[in-house]
């Protein structure tokens, strides 16, 4: 990354900061789209004044979910012709016009994750039986600066809520396992945490390759808990995202993973056109399906298709 590549950055919060940090770090200009009075250079406060202004190369949408179908259509509408990364989910909810387009991609970054990444290779020569995902994390110690009460993953109308929140294991599940083809799902608004968005949800589901595949969402966990379970027909792997480990069978293994690799690597993929791993706009609404079907299966306690 060089300052070849011009980036417009559109949101300011956590997120928008890290990926603005690390652009800065590699030598991208960056200019930002705030509505917050921000003392930084190149800040503006709408969207067609930015691009005009830094006619930039490349866009990162990182506003929260449910200005994401906002931003997109302000950009479609404009001559931008450049490549867009939109933070996930996508949407908090699928529009039913969606913009066309071209050069888009969902900031899964946990593709990126060096033990995704063996997994995968490893899977290639596996005949996979079972898989089982796990993601738990307390919302209240989550931001420790921020009242958890007023985050976006409090309030459902933002997106958040953890089938949107942790989606990350719905896409890194379609990564490795293909796209889901049924499921069934259970959950809710389970806890007394004061959020009007699901702190818990659990879908079992199958796919072309695989017959059973749990994952597990909650909000809940007053430690952090991130692992994934695979049997296949000669081994069990046990992959630990918190410790950085990967087991198999009776041998593990330990990665050393820093905290921004992962967002590192995704924008060296997206600034120079590496799409192997990104996610793909499709993709992304392959997993809004996947969350709106969830949803609808735990409502009507029902098996739900992807048809």
């Amino acid at each position: 990354m060089n300052s070849k590549y011009r980036v417009l950055i559109i949101g300011y919060g956590s997120i928008g900061q890290r990926h603005a940090r690390l652009l800065i770090e590699s030598g991208a200009q960056v200019s930002i789209v705030s509505r917050r009075k921000l003392e930084l250079p190149n800040v503006f406060h709408n969207i067609e004044i930015a691009l005009s202004k830094s006619n930039p190369s490349h866009i990162i949408i990182s506003t929260e979910t449910s200005a994401h179908i906002e931003a997109m259509r302000t950009i479609r509408d404009t001559s931008f012709q450049g490549s867009i990364l939109v933070e996930k989910p996508l949407f908090a909810s699928t529009p039913p016009d969606l913009p066309v387009i071209n050069n888009c991609y969902v900031a899964y970054n946990l593709r990126f994750h060096p033990l995704v990444q063996r997994m995968k290779q490893i899977l290639q020569t596996e005949q996979v039986i079972s898989v089982s995902a796990y993601v738990g994390q307390y919302l209240p110690s989550w931001r420790p600066q921020t009242d958890y009460r007023t985050c976006y993953s409090a309030k459902r109308d933002c997106g958040g809520g953890v089938l949107r929140d942790l989606s990350h294991e719905l896409d890194y599940l379609s990564f490795l396992f293909g796209p889901w083809n049924s499921l069934v799902a259970h959950g809710g608004k389970f806890s007394s945490l004061e959020i009007d968005s699901d702190d818990l949800f659990s879908i079992t589901y199958e796919t072309q390759i695989v017959k059973s595949i749990n994952v597990h969402l909650n909000y809940l966990d007053r430690f952090p808990q991130r692992y994934l379970c695979v049997n296949t027909t000669t081994s069990t792997f046990h992959v630990d995202f918190i410790s950085g480990s990967i087991r198999e069978n009776e041998h593990s293994i330990a990665v050393d993973v820093h905290r921004d690799f992962t967002y590192r690597e995704q924008l060296k993929a997206f600034l120079s056109s590496d799409s192997k791993n990104l996610c793909t706009i499709n993709e992304g609404l392959e997993v809004m399906k996947m969350i709106e079907a969830a949803e609808f299966s735990s409502k009507k306690k029902v098996w739900v298709t992807n048809g």
